[in-house]
């Protein structure tokens, strides 16, 4: 067996350096209603400043999670918590945004009756994220809050989007 000589192979460039547009990025906002589309335009105009390339569809699935994730939060949590944060993380080919707040209560997902004039953001974030091949969950904080965050790819999944799980 042959030892190479010389010095080693380096991998792609594409393979070694961060991308541009990859980061984490964090902003707190009062939890007040004027606080969800503050929070929606600093998600879009972030991604769009740092070139980040995701497709349309994810990007408008995106803004209406960070919509729904920060209305929860302003609605269900201002009472134990003054201010919300949200955290964009983006990678090479996917992008999450968690809101945070600081109250303990850990949300579920529910389909609402016709009726309700509310509740069914959880559900709609689940079913937008599964639909773009994401994934999203709820996580304690250090604090004794939580956080709620959805992780979606910057593009679609090969032949568009994927049927959503079926409600239960």
């Amino acid at each position: 067996m042959r030892t190479p000589s010389g010095p080693p192979a380096e991998p792609p460039e594409e393979l070694t350096a961060a991308r541009a547009y990859e980061g984490v990025w964090r902003f707190t906002a009062p939890t007040l209603e004027s606080s969800v589309p503050q929070a929606r335009h600093a998600v879009r105009d972030l991604l769009a400043r740092q070139g980040a390339p995701a497709a349309g569809e994810i990007l408008d699935a995106l803004l209406l999670i960070v919509s729904e994730l920060a209305t929860n939060a302003v609605q269900h949590a201002a009472l134990l918590s003054p201010e919300i944060t949200v955290e964009v993380t983006v990678g090479a080919d996917w992008v999450r945004v968690a809101v945070e707040d600081d109250h303990p209560y850990r949300p579920k997902a529910v389909e609402a009756d016709e009726s309700d004039i509310g509740g069914r953001g959880l559900w709609l974030v689940k079913m937008l994220t599964a639909e773009a091949g994401g994934k999203c969950d709820v996580e304690h904080t250090a604090s004794g809050g939580k956080a709620v965050w959805a992780e979606l790819p910057l593009a679609l999944p090969a032949g568009g989007p994927t049927s959503p799980p079926p409600v239960r």
